[in-house]
């Protein structure tokens, strides 16, 4: 078994027994925990700060290739579907239709397949999401979005220190690594991938330790999940 084999079976067992919770205690809301996006530029300890969030929460993090293997494989794209109610399932194509259509998205089978996948991660709930464009697939109303930056001077520090990269190596893979994932954004999605208005928090690791970047985005969590609800209780 592979390392993303691992990683997708303990989250389907994670969504099993949560579903088992609930039909056990029908009285409890069926609420699902929200996805977390996470969009980082390379250097800047945002896939760190994803593991480090993800502990906090309880969550699992779910980093791009395991992302991309659901979206290739038919066999992990059906489990994850099976763990989803009957109505969503059944409406799930209408969705990414209605998600796509009007906007300057690139209508191809990828996006289309990919964002069937990131709806359904977070309906299910309880994952961070490392890029592939999560935050705009879902929307403003549905997940939390973060985006990591950091100056390149400390970016190439960080790869230095902690991943064993020479400074001239480490500021070429900086280079590739952001224009790679600057053209992905660009190509599917049409927008630019440091725009913050893609996002609920821009965070920057340069001068504040990552387990304080943890306690600020728990709080800005809450905050939004509380002013949702709030919403939805005056539409009522």
């Amino acid at each position: 078994m592979t390392s993303i084999d691992a990683i997708i079976n303990r989250q389907l067992l994670r969504w099993d027994l949560e579903k088992k919770r609930t039909e056990e205690q029908p009285h409890l809301p069926a609420v699902p925990s929200p996805i977390v996006t996470i969009s980082r530029q390379s250097g800047s300890r945002g896939s760190y700060f994803g593991s480090r969030l993800a502990l906090k929460l309880g969550y699992q993090r779910l980093h791009r290739e395991v992302i991309d293997a659901i979206s290739e494989s038919s066999g992990y794209y059906r489990k994850i579907v099976a763990s989803l109610d009957d109505h969503f399932r059944s409406n799930l194509s209408l969705m990414v239709e209605a998600m796509i259509t009007g906007k300057s998205f690139d209508h191809n089978d990828y996006l289309k397949h990919l964002s069937k996948v990131v709806l359904s991660l977070a309906e299910l709930g309880g994952v961070v999401l490392m890029g592939r464009g999560g935050n705009l697939i879902l929307g403003p109303e549905r997940g939390f979005h973060i985006r990591v930056v950091c100056p390149i001077e400390t970016r190439v520090e960080n790869l230095v220190k902690y991943k064993g990269y020479g400074p001239k190596d480490a500021r070429a893979m900086i280079q590739r690594s952001d224009d790679i994932r600057r053209e992905f954004i660009g190509k599917v999605f049409k927008v630019d991938i440091d725009d913050p208005h893609h996002y609920d928090l821009v965070i920057n690791t340069a001068l504040m330790d990552v387990e304080d970047l943890v306690d600020v985005t728990t709080a800005a969590m809450k905050a939004k999940t509380a002013k949702l609800s709030h919403r939805e209780e005056e539409g009522e």
